[in-house]
């Protein structure tokens, strides 16, 4: 079978080898082909794009390999969203995902109910995120909290003035500290008061 692995360390001073040469007595152990080792250095976990990371992502759509190899899940992805879309991926590509040292292999029974497992709880924290600013926004409107992007106060009045003084609408909107789209709805509003157009 081919196999990519997959390294990342944190900082410039950390050595991969030592993920990478665990990942690879691994593949001999099983009699597996290494087709490309990917190493992200100085990169967080925490970052969904690392260039390693985005380049077998983007190789694993054109069938080079069968499975990846991880020393860890955190070397991988900190979060479990980023893990599940990965894994959803592989999946959909029948790319098996194996951490060693986690012994999670998605190409076993164990492996596939582990993926179902992190699968539903990934789900859960969604539906948990949902529901707490569901409720919080209903606890908003409760005390009378208005919602949404706040009103702008620039009058029709003050635009018209700025703007009969040769400002830019840019400028009318900086000093006003509201958007263009702002400025030309008041001068809209002005000029069909005073039964001119703008």
């Amino acid at each position: 079978m081919n196999v990519a692995l997959y390294a990342r360390v944190s900082t410039g001073e950390q050595d991969p080898e030592v993920q990478l040469q665990a990942l690879r007595a691994h593949v001999a152990q099983r009699g597996w082909r290494i087709v490309e080792e990917f190493v992200d250095h100085g990169y967080s976990g925490a970052k969904d794009r690392r260039p390693a990371l985005d380049r077998l992502m983007k190789q694993a759509w054109s069938g080079g390999f069968q499975a990846v190899l991880v020393w860890r899940f955190d070397r991988f992805a900190r979060s479990v969203k980023h893990l599940m879309t990965a894994l959803e991926s592989f999946r959909a590509l029948k790319i098996d995902f194996i951490s060693l040292q986690e012994q999670f292999d998605t190409s076993t029974p164990i492996g596939q109910a582990m993926f179902t497992i992190i699968g539903a709880m990934a789900q859960l924290e969604r539906d948990i995120i949902r529901e707490r600013v569901k409720a919080g926004l209903d606890r908003a409107r409760a005390r009378g909290v208005r919602l949404g992007r706040p009103v702008a106060s620039a009058s029709p009045d003050e635009v018209a003035v700025l703007k009969q003084q040769g400002l830019s609408l840019q400028e009318i909107a900086k000093r006003l500290h509201c958007s263009r789209a702002t400025v030309k709805r008041r001068l809209r509003a002005s000029a069909f008061v005073a039964g001119v157009t703008p």
